[in-house]
């Protein structure tokens, strides 16, 4: 059990489950499993912020396989 007081977080990197403390609530940290750095951000507290951390990434996502495509179909 933790001392501290925590919150719970998936690694927007790997999605794997965290356990962050209430100190680190809106600063950048690393996921200890994946190396990815995120911004710690309490859903029950900012439930937008979540969404559209995920959003962001979805769209991120998006832009690279688009890049990736454009870059094979150049290749051929």
């Amino acid at each position: 059990m933790s001392r501290y007081a925590v919150f719970l977080q998936e690694c927007p990197v790997c999605g794997r489950p965290l356990e962050i403390r209430r100190e680190y609530q809106d600063k950048k940290v690393a996921c200890p499993h994946c190396g990815g750095w995120f911004t710690a951000i309490d859903s029950l507290r900012h439930p937008l912020d979540i969404w559209n951390q995920s959003n962001s990434l979805l769209h991120r996502a998006d832009q690279l396989l688009e890049e990736c495509m454009a870059g094979s179909s150049t290749m051929n």
